[in-house]
């Protein structure tokens, strides 16, 4: 293969909801550009991107895949990025190290739901956009109707190239507005005849064509200026108010596909290399430190791990662009996030599994590398003298939790160190090993997401017997008025004793609330004097504030840690349920000392007993986490949402209309929404999709305290 210049490369990433054909279109692309002689389908799982055994098994993308062609010249680097909203890291990574989204469109569904998220990525990452309508070749196919949603979605940018004669069964010809011509198609697809438009759609044609001239001289000063003069544009005026108003987002194409056919690809292939922007057209994209990194090939080398795929056999495979400068094969680079010295000893272009070697790739392309000893996914490797770091491409939230355990308990390592290369893969799984709940939590995109990724690949591929089981809910326990206590512990066994004896007192903590100088104790007031304040930030979140109130050398200062250390085991393990509290402040004011028998473990459970009991007897509540929820549901389906966020304990905060969509805003309880994915789902069809996001600490409501109180005693008792 050729090496490539920065300005002959094209990245474009394949997006759409499941089932609207982009693996099908990722073949067609391959086939004509004659990296592969046959095509394969989806149903006979032999298709180059869905490759991978659980691909085969689901028959749908679970991952993305590095694809390229060689196209006029032109070398164009593609990502099939999967469809369902659970594996959207594969999208935003994609996103992340392309130039150009393609949607995918199915011409029966029309936009769907996994469309309208996909598009809001591309937005929010402010990549230019075509639309591919894709299965016109099928009966239930209705274009009209598609396109009617896609101006209803996205706006009258969205601009006809090309519409189909017919639809369904017939489909073989499309009229291209741009080079005003009709293009037929053979039975087999492939490269179209080009013939003139017949009579009956010429008024149309130019009516359409007179559109894309306008809104392709909006996107250019001086193009606009051209078009008011001569009321058109010429040919190489059109191109470059194209070029620009892709670029920029002004306009958005629309063509015309049946990928399964091979009809309309070669020509969607044209207009990706003539007009989709190359890598060094688009704006620079920044390190860490805010710096632009341009794309320039004759630049200090610098790439960006976007990609690892852990293959049989071989190990990871690891995909990267390069962001400036150019890279030779043997060449020693630095991984910066490591500070470790890596030999790229063999460079690949990818096509699935298959991979083409390389001798030298330049600024903007995409290629994979196998072997490496530090390098994983976000990582950036640089040549010396450049210490360039570029930002992680996920930063989602997590929607989905759920606890997991080995069968059998001697799996347990193995448990751990195949967890993490599922999270090399899948960076957007996140495995957390909660001191707290005693459990391993592992967090994601929905249960579809962990039941394919982790569980899946766990029984299947690295053999370890696994159960998902309820996550525990992090609690948290506080109080809500002062409570004064006492605890004598005392211990006679032969020899010396244990003993000591603390008063104190609990009461809320309050930001800005002065320290104390008195209290009630038995309807009496009681005066007390602060001689030492130590602050605690909890690792858990709120505080901890204590006071030495000691006066008279009753206890003994040595003695005070030991009394802290008591109070803060119980506020590692909250009285009411086991939970971390938070957000107290303890005075200890008095007690009593033996010459002998006093030791720091005598003060350590006497403090640890004494806050115990202050803390019952002070208002105890129970606090939850609370959740920001935004659920994206068509219309016709806002009611049965609704009533579900209901049975959720859900405090709705409000509602909006987006492009055909409905935004339900509530905010719910974490332990209401265990296995909510599956559920909207189930209501909805799969046509909605949802986020959350930890917003705060808020009380429970007495029943569900006294649930929660009464399961923890009866944990306690069986234990």
């Amino acid at each position: 293969m050729k090496v490539y210049q920065t300005d002959e490369i094209r990245n474009i990433t394949l997006l759409g909801n499941a089932g609207s054909g982009k693996t099908t279109l990722s073949e067609a692309m391959l086939f004509e550009s004659g990296v592969i002689s046959r095509r394969g389908d989806i149903n006979s799982k032999n298709t180059v991107s869905d490759f991978r055994e659980i691909e085969q098994a689901q028959g749908g993308s679970v991952f993305s895949t590095v694809l390229y062609a060689e196209w006029n010249n032109k070398k164009i680097n593609f990502l099939d990025a999967p469809g369902p909203d659970d594996f959207v890291g594969g999208v935003i990574s994609s996103l992340y190290v392309t130039d150009t989204a393609v949607m995918v469109v199915n011409s029966q569904n029309g936009v769907e739901v996994g469309t309208e998220i996909q598009w809001r990525h591309a937005a929010r990452m402010n990549k230019p956009v075509m639309f591919v309508v894709n299965h016109l070749d099928h009966e239930k196919a209705n274009f009209d109707k598609t396109l009617e949603e896609l101006h209803h979605s996205f706006g009258k940018k969205a601009i006809l190239v090309q519409y189909p004669l017919s639809v369904g069964s017939g489909f073989n010809s499309v009229i291209d507005v741009l080079k005003m011509k009709m293009l037929k198609f053979s039975a087999d697809g492939g490269k179209p005849e080009v013939a003139d438009i017949p009579a009956s759609e010429k008024d149309k044609a130019a009516d359409l064509q007179a559109q894309l001239v306008e809104i392709a001289a909006e996107s250019d000063e001086s193009l606009m200026e051209k078009f008011f003069e001569n009321g058109t544009l010429t040919e190489g005026e059109l191109r470059q108010g194209l070029e620009s108003g892709f670029r920029n987002r002004g306009l958005f194409p629309i063509f015309c596909v049946s990928a399964k056919k091979n009809m309309g690809v070669s020509t969607f292939m044209d207009f990706v290399v003539n007009v989709a922007p190359s890598p060094d057209k688009m704006p620079a994209p920044k390190a860490a430190d805010g710096q632009e990194i341009p794309c320039d090939s004759n630049a200090i080398t610098s790439l960006f791990v976007f990609k690892n795929t852990i293959e049989p056999h071989l190990g990871e495979v690891l995909a990267f662009k390069i962001m400036s400068g150019k890279v030779d094969e043997g060449a020693d680079l630095i991984n910066t996030n490591r500070q470790g010295k890596e030999r790229l000893a063999q460079l690949f272009a990818a096509a699935g599994k298959n991979r083409t070697k390389i001798n030298q790739m330049v600024a903007g392309d995409i290629g994979v590398t196998v072997k490496l000893k530090e390098t994983k996914v976000n990582h950036t490797l640089n040549a010396k003298g450049s210490d360039f770091i570029f930002s992680s491409s996920f930063n989602l939230d997590p929607k989905y939790r759920t606890a997991i355990k080995p069968l059998n308990e001697g799996d347990a390592e193995k448990l751990g160190e195949a967890l993490g290369k599922i999270r090399e893969e899948d960076p957007t799984i996140i495995v957390e090993y909660s001191k707290e709940l005693k459990q391993i939590i592992i967090h994601g995109q929905g249960e579809h997401h962990l039941n394919t990724m982790v569980k899946w690949h766990l029984d299947n591929y690295y053999k370890i017997g696994t159960e998902f089981i309820l996550p525990k809910i992090p609690y948290r326990e506080t109080i809500t008025k002062l409570a004064p206590a006492s605890y004598r512990h005392k211990k006679q066994s032969g020899g010396a004793g244990q003993f000591g004896e603390v008063h104190l007192f609990i009461e809320p903590y309050v930001e800005g609330k002065p320290a104390p100088t008195s209290f009630k104790n038995e309807g009496k007031e009681q005066n007390i004097s602060v001689r030492e304040t130590q602050e605690f930030d909890l690792a858990w979140g709120g505080k901890l504030i204590f006071y030495n109130c000691i006066v008279g050398g009753v206890i003994d200062s040595r003695f005070l840690p030991a009394i802290l250390k008591g109070i803060m085991e119980k506020i590692e393990e909250g009285p009411l349920t086991g939970s971390y509290a938070r957000d107290i402040r303890v005075a200890v004011y008095d007690g009593k000392m033996h010459p002998v028998d006093s030791n720091e473990i005598s003060f350590k459970l006497a403090g640890l007993n004494a806050f115990k009991q202050a803390f019952k007897a002070a208002g105890p509540k129970i606090m939850e986490p609370i959740y920001d929820v935004e659920v994206l549901v068509p219309g016709d389906r806002m009611g049965d949402v609704m009533s579900d966020l209901q049975t959720r304990r859900a405090i709705i905060q409000g509602m909006q209309s987006e492009h055909g969509f409905e935004k339900i805003i509530a905010r719910v309880p974490l332990s209401e929404m265990n296995k909510y994915s599956t559920s909207l789902s189930s209501l909805t069809n799969g046509r909605a999709t949802y986020t959350m996001k930890f917003t705060e600490y808020a009380q429970v409501p007495p029943d569900v305290q006294d649930k929660l109180l009464k399961e923890y005693e009866a944990q306690q008792t069986e234990e």
